[in-house]
């Protein structure tokens, strides 16, 4: 019975996402083994036996032809290396305990590429990409080093392992091959952080800092500052990305670059082997054709990247650097930069300050996605079919549509029925946030509020109250005349000029995208010149009042037809939105207060902003009764047992 009951804790509690309150220290609950040390971390380094690896003992950067991989001889140390904060459920992925670790006295070393783990074989990946638009020709992990692949406990999969920020590899450039903890910080936070939120995302184990300086410009004025090096350990399956097997292209037309392994088609299909078998092995198995094979792959990775962008749009997440290098070939996030969570709803939202014509704004993320999934396509080259592989671009946006629309659905509690008008009601609900500088992440918190349809004065000054709530939270006049200034006032004065004189021109022009955005802005700016702060917020609560109407009485009020328990559905879509709306995201200012308390040697910010995006959704989790329950009869049960033997 005592046996029993542990392993039910420990079963019911993993389950729900929550530490055993038995057996706090992670479990195999098969073996009911502890959490192994860190020097008898399982490696199976699958990677560097199916892949070629370059040898050369050559130093400095260098071009690496015909491998996928090369060997790092000679490992870097911090010095003095120190744990700023670890992540207990990305570490008990490997079998580790987040407890032990801290208290481990090389865990630092271990963990930062300081020290090499029993077992692991440093290497740095090779691949390229195209940035911004153009291709790069070779690239690869200038900052980041392959530890290995860890058997996760259980038989739950294998993990490769690598630590960014551990020095200077082939592929540096001219690069230090450091990272600060500026950076590192911001990866560890907001890794954690997506997926607490549900969406996939390469894991951060361990943030480690070091009194090892670097000089940076953080602010691009020209002013160097002295600054921490440090390391993030990161956890995925594989680090693989669409630019890993761009270095197979030919000679790029535009940059005049090419893949350092241009041409070796034995190399590109063996590659494509290795990432099939071993991460989708039913498709290799329900295939015996190898290019029918390779485009159910490429299905399969287009449908994840298209559920993986579909997950971003529905948070406000922004990635920032959406290059072919940066898009994991498993469908995680991948790569965390200059990435941003909108505050106020803007489909123009850019949070990458060298992004300056939007490239990688939030609207343009889909879009740029089905974009570099092309540039993949291209580099399979002969291992598609051409006309299928096509085909799978096709689908790429209506499927995004699909998954983006299943996610505002339940973001507005509407889960029992798809009508047609549900997307048009979702995009006046975003124009209207936009045009009333509403909070993105607010405003869907706020909604759940909103009561059902009934007859009564009391629902009615319901609806009022939450549409009060949410205009405190929106934009004031001043805000939205600096929000909707047109931001290339010099082209724009210079098309608007040409209405008078190239009318056919004008057209032409004002019909392209960033023009045409540019007069909305225009437009908007105008109205607001000629109104006041009273009338503005007159007219706000005008509008979200008639929104509000149109949610309730003609969509919600049709979300219990049919249904023979009302109130179940209600509760059911008070459940979902509360789950699927996030209370916290890892605004800016978030991440800025951490990185300035890390930077006077305060690492408790960063540990406590680390344990907010795990309660940032109100989702169904054991509450402390129910532990106190597990507990109670655990010790019930174990009286009983030892009343009755005696």
């Amino acid at each position: 019975i005592l046996l029993f009951c542990s392993h039910f804790s420990h079963f019911y509690c993993s389950k729900m996402g929550q530490t055993d309150p038995l057996f706090p220290v992670p479990m195999d609950p098969c073996s009911g083994s502890v959490s192994l040390p860190l020097e008898r971390l399982p490696f199976n380094n699958t990677a560097l036996r199916r892949l070629p690896v370059d040898d050369s003992e050559a130093a400095g950067s260098r071009t690496v032809p015909g491998a996928c991989f090369s060997r790092i001889r000679t490992l870097q140390p911090l010095l003095r290396p120190t744990f700023v904060a670890v992540s207990a459920s990305a570490l008990a992925l490997l079998g580790l305990s987040g407890r032990e670790v801290l208290s481990a006295p090389l865990g630092p070393d271990y963990l930062s590429g300081s020290r090499l783990l029993p077992g692991s074989e440093p290497a740095a990946h090779c691949y390229s990409g195209h940035q911004f638009g153009l291709f790069a020709g070779q690239l690869g992990d200038g900052a980041a080093l392959y530890l290995g692949e860890v058997e996760g406990p259980g038989g739950q999969g294998r993990w490769e392992i690598q630590v960014k920020g551990a020095g200077v590899t082939p592929y540096s450039r001219d690069g230090d091959g450091r990272k600060v903890l500026r950076s590192s910080i911001r990866e560890f936070l907001c890794s954690e952080a997506m997926a607490a939120l549900g969406i996939p995302s390469t894991r951060a184990a361990a943030l480690v800092t070091s009194d090892l300086y670097v000089t940076r410009d953080p602010l691009n004025n020209g002013r160097r500052v002295r600054e921490r090096c440090s390391t993030v350990l990161r956890v995925a399956p594989s680090f693989i990305r669409f630019g890993s097997f761009e270095i197979f292209l030919g000679r790029d037309e535009f940059s005049g670059l090419q893949g350092p392994s241009a041409g070796r088609h034995d190399v590109r299909a063996q590659l494509l082997d290795y990432v099939i078998e071993s991460f989708y092995p039913s498709i290799q198995r329900r295939h015996s054709n190898r290019k029918e094979r390779n485009t159910a792959f490429f299905r399969e990775v287009a449908m994840r990247t298209a559920k993986l962008v579909a997950q971003w749009q529905s948070v406000g997440f922004c990635h920032g650097v959406l290059n072919t290098d940066n898009m994991s070939i498993l469908g995680l996030t991948l790569d965390y930069g200059p990435f941003g969570f909108m505050d106020r709803f803007d489909p123009d939202f850019v949070c990458n300050a060298s992004d300056r014509r939007g490239r990688y704004s939030y609207r343009a993320q889909p879009s740029v996605c089905r974009w570099n999934l092309a540039r993949l396509a291209e580099a399979l080259g002969s291992e598609l079919h051409g006309a299928e592989a096509g085909a799978v671009l096709d689908d790429f946006m209506p499927a995004y549509e699909a998954f983006y629309l299943g996610n505002m659905r339940r973001k507005l509690g509407l889960l029992r029925r798809e009508e047609a008008e549900d997307g048009e009601l979702v995009s006046d609900l975003l124009r209207l946030m936009h045009n009333t500088g509403a909070d993105f992440t607010n405003t869907f918190r706020l909604l759940s509020r909103v009561p059902w349809p009934a007859e009564g004065d009391r629902e009615r000054s319901a609806v009022g109250a939450v549409v009060d709530a949410i205009l405190d939270q929106c934009a004031d006049i001043e805000e939205l005349k600096v929000d909707n200034k047109p931001t290339m006032e010099d082209e724009l004065a210079m098309i608007l000029s040409m209405a008078q004189t190239n009318p056919v021109m004008f057209g032409m022009v004002a019909d392209r995208p960033e023009v045409s955005q540019q007069l909305e802005r225009m437009g908007r700016l105008k109205e607001l010149l000629a109104t006041d702060q009273a009338e503005l917020r007159e007219k706000q609560r005008d509008d979200w009042i008639h929104w509000v109407g149109r949610y309730r009485s003609a969509r919600l009020a049709r979300e219990c037809d049919g249904a023979s328990d009302p109130c179940a559905v209600r509760e059911a879509r008070l459940s979902a939105m509360n789950s699927t709306n996030p209370r916290v995201v890892l605004r800016n200012y978030i991440a800025q207060n951490a990185i300035q308390a890390a930077e006077r040697g305060d690492f408790s910010e960063v540990s406590r902003h680390f344990k907010v995006p795990k309660t940032a959704n109100i989702q169904y989790r054991p509450k402390v009764w129910t532990h106190l329950l597990i507990q109670c009869v655990f010790f019930i049960f174990m009286t009983i047992y030892i009343v009755d033997s005696h």
